[in-house]
């Protein structure tokens, strides 16, 4: 049997190779979000490590002019809680929450095209199925009934692997989907904890909110 007329042509046929450039595209969407996707990326041990330098020694200055330029989530969050603390902690905190909601919605956004894909993955791979049965039962009335059962199990194997094709979609980019959001859920909740565990030390004992030095 020559797998590759079988899988890539004709095999599923137009809808197959639409099939198989979308998988291609999940694979790369895959790649990409393991690259950004990652404790190095959203709450990197180097980071922390001056932080809590900085914050144990009350050098804030430093702290926000080292987040400023820092891509990470937690430097982002606290370079945005710092940039308020003139307007003292519950505006820190404030500033905090929106920029860990307003990051965290960013990433889960760009892994929804997963999600995306992966559903629409088996439903393409069915109309192709459904298409290529509707064909195959024309050539039966064509050909007034008699076709060779031989001829009818090629055709319906051929249409069949639009469904195979679909699936191959589906699988990998619902998989990492799910790896996908727990890893954010996880990360982010990891670096808000410290990121405010950072701040508390602006937290008013009983007087005023505290300020960069």
């Amino acid at each position: 049997m020559n797998y590759f007329n079988v899988l890539f042509w004709p095999g599923g046929g137009a809808i197959g190779l639409v099939l198989w450039c979308v998988n291609v595209i999940v694979w790369s969407l895959i790649i990409q979000h393991f690259i950004i996707i990652r404790r190095t990326t959203i709450v990197p041990d180097l980071v922390k490590a001056q932080l809590e330098e900085f914050f144990a020694n009350k050098r804030y200055r430093e702290a926000i002019e080292m987040t400023a330029n820092d891509p990470s989530f937690l430097g982002q969050i606290v370079h945005a809680s710092l940039s308020e603390a003139k307007h003292g902690y519950p505006a820190m905190e404030r500033a905090l929450d929106e920029a860990a909601e307003h990051r965290v919605t960013r990433m889960l956004r760009y892994t929804e095209w997963l999600n995306l894909l992966g559903n629409l993955g088996p439903m393409v791979g069915l109309f192709g199925t459904v298409w290529g049965l509707i064909k195959t039962f024309f050539v039966i009335v064509e050909k007034g009934g008699s076709v060779k059962p031989a001829e009818l199990a090629e055709a319906l194997g051929i249409k069949l692997v639009c469904t195979l094709l679909g699936l191959a979609v589906a699988i990998p980019a619902l998989a990492a989907y799910g790896v996908m959001r727990n890893k954010i859920d996880s990360l982010t909740a990891e670096g808000l904890v410290t990121a405010q565990q950072f701040i508390s030390n602006f937290r008013p004992a009983a007087g005023g909110a505290k300020k960069p030095e």
